[in-house]
């Protein structure tokens, strides 16, 4: 075997390695706003306590149950009834680990019912990674309780 060959192995292995602990260590912690957790209510809770026309500023923990594959720039969780919350960013400044979902996540900001038209569902149905066939057989505009997030916690 050449230096070279042997070099490039090892360099190989070292960058294979580094890669690794970096999507290793990304995969939990703060992103975002840094908060404390206490006070925060399940999500299950939230779709009670919150009206048609309210919007409420709120700590909520959940279980992330989809995140965006083009860049982790939302997520969603389960109310429980079903249905989906979707989690922006604040300002689009952080985002969170593409590979997140079904980890426990505490995240702060506002809630709100808001009407996500046709384009937008579409749009976020291509970041899931959802199929040409399920794109397109979206036709309407959807009411969902979204949440505009400063800060999560993901454990």
């Amino acid at each position: 075997m050449t230096f070279k060959f042997l070099l490039s192995v090892m360099l190989s292995l070292f960058i294979g390695i580094v890669v690794h602990a970096q999507k290793a260590q990304t995969s939990v912690g703060v992103f975002g706003k840094n908060f404390d957790e206490k006070g925060a209510i399940s999500i299950k809770e939230l779709s009670e306590e919150i009206s048609e026309s309210e919007s409420l500023t709120i700590k909520v923990k959940g279980t992330i149950t989809e995140v965006c594959q083009v860049k982790g720039c939302w997520m969603t969780m389960d109310l429980g009834n079903g249905e989906m919350m979707r989690i922006k960013f604040k300002d689009y400044g952080f985002f969170v680990p593409k590979d997140a979902a079904g980890k426990t996540a505490i995240i702060e900001g506002v809630a709100q019912k808001e009407t996500i038209d046709i384009d937008e569902l579409k749009h976020l149905a291509e970041d899931a990674g959802k199929s040409e066939e399920e794109i397109n057989a979206i036709q309407q505009a959807k009411v969902e309780l979204t949440f505009l997030a400063d800060g999560v916690i993901i454990k």
